[in-house]
């Protein structure tokens, strides 16, 4: 290689750095589009929104919140897996993203572990365990003692095959060495409307919107899934109290992150902007209104969680031999 040539290489490189460093130090300078697999309302898309607001006038850019519901999130997850790793496509995810390829295998479309750069997980949504208001079931170990009495002695409702509650009653099941029957429902509403007309024994249901049926004495909470007991219903225990301590890790989380490779200089960018935005008083108030136990953490923490997340339910989902449901 020739002098001349060597230096016209060395020149293109350092054009090409410092382009690309401007182009960080002005992220971003466009709009943002932020994907939710699920349809609007739910608690997903709630939380994104109220986080998309802020983010906006911290970033100076509009952060767009875009429904892409279906095929339990993976058609939101996988748009953002085969988006350009630039900070301007990114996912508001949740439980889903680590089960469906657990569940479906290379059918999912996408690979958890390596397609995707953590950002920062914005909040759990503990599980609450609940049966009927007029239940014999009175506590965990109530529950516990008729479901090892025989097989499928209890019944459990859930949202349907694979979701949050379904996987944390199996987790249940087998942490305690009992089989319990599977009720699966088209979501948490008709399933709940069972549990309260005592059709099914109990289900492990989202705290959100759950302390009206409490007030109204149509449910009757069991325990809850949260490290500390829940100010909404002091006198329901912890799961550890029950005896199963790290149930609180079951909980549903909605979290931030981009397609891999995303750059260090815009992943911070991000999660200043989120975190700044979980810090605001009024952001809290809106969050906890909805039972969402705030986090925020740094992305090497989500990424650590997320690879916990992920062999936790791996494990109960090949113990308990859950099948995904593709109806």
């Amino acid at each position: 290689m020739t002098r001349q040539t060597f230096t016209r290489l060395l020149s293109v490189s350092l054009l090409a750095l410092c382009g690309w460093t401007h182009a960080a130090d002005v992220y971003p300078n466009k709009p943002i589009r932020l994907l939710v697999g699920f349809s609007a309302g739910g608690p997903t898309d709630v939380i994104a929104r109220v986080l998309a607001k802020d983010m906006t006038t911290t970033l100076g850019q509009s952060v767009v919140v875009e429904n892409k519901a279906g095929a339990s999130s993976m058609i939101a997850t996988r748009e953002v897996r085969n988006s350009a790793p630039d900070g301007y496509t990114l996912l508001f995810s949740s439980l889903g993203m680590n089960v469906n390829p657990i569940l479906l295998g290379e059918q999912a479309g996408y690979n958890p572990k390596t397609d995707f750069t953590p950002i920062s997980n914005a909040a759990v949504l503990p599980m609450v365990v609940v049966a009927a208001y007029d239940s014999p079931l009175r506590t965990i170990p109530d529950l516990l003692k008729q479901a090892r009495s025989k097989p499928e002695a209890v019944s459990f409702a859930s949202s349907g095959s694979g979701g949050s509650g379904h996987l944390a009653a199996e987790l249940l099941a087998t942490s305690a060495k009992a089989k319990m029957l599977h009720v699966p429902y088209k979501g948490n509403g008709p399933a709940l409307l069972e549990v309260m007309a005592g059709r099914v024994d109990f289900m492990i249901y989202p705290v959100v919107g759950l302390a009206d049926y409490v007030a109204t004495k149509r449910v009757h909470v069991l325990a809850v899934g949260t490290a500390k007991r829940l100010a909404q219903f002091p006198e329901a225990p912890t799961m550890a109290e029950a005896g199963f301590g790290g149930f609180e890790e079951t909980a549903p989380w909605v979290g931030l992150m981009g397609p891999a490779k995303t750059p260090q200089a815009v992943v911070t960018r991000l999660h200043d902007a989120m975190t700044k935005a979980l810090a605001k008083p009024e952001v809290r108030v809106q969050l906890e209104k909805l039972g969402a136990v705030i986090v925020g953490d740094t992305p090497a923490e989500f990424a650590a969680f997320l690879k916990r997340d992920y062999e936790r339910w791996d494990g109960v989902i090949k113990a308990a031999a859950v099948k995904a449901d593709l109806n």
